[in-house]
């Protein structure tokens, strides 16, 4: 059973920074994908970014080389650090996993929230 608990969440100005964390147990094996998604109001969920397995990572072109997910095994924690935020990052921000998928099915894409069926709760994120 997955279970999945972000923070970190706020209200930071534009051009700042901000680190989500997500508390993620019951993924592990051999083969699965993670991955930061968000939703602003009246607006469908979005692929932010995603690593899976194999430590390949992909993100959306909004957040290129601002964000940045890594995974820390040890800990059990997926973290998506957030810089130079801009008032359109703002939105709610989900922690997803699956299982049993990895590379393509990971990719930033249309469709790639239905690849995943594990979710955190969502952290607030605003960006003035």
């Amino acid at each position: 059973h997955v279970q999945l608990v972000e923070s970190g969440g706020g209200s930071v100005q534009a051009g700042g920074s901000l680190r989500l964390s997500c508390a993620a147990s019951g993924y592990t094996g051999s083969t699965y994908c993670l991955g930061w998604f968000r939703q602003a109001p009246g607006k469908e969920r979005e692929g932010v970014a995603t690593i899976d397995s194999d430590g390949s990572t992909n993100y959306a072109d909004s957040v290129k080389g601002r964000f940045t997910i890594s995974e820390d095994n040890a800990k059990g924690t997926l973290d998506l650090q957030m810089n130079a935020l801009k008032p359109e990052d703002t939105a709610m921000y989900y922690c997803a996993a699956v299982r049993y998928l990895r590379g393509a099915y990971c990719y930033i894409r249309p469709g790639v929230v239905r690849n995943f069926d594990s979710w955190g709760q969502g952290t607030q994120v605003t960006v003035s």
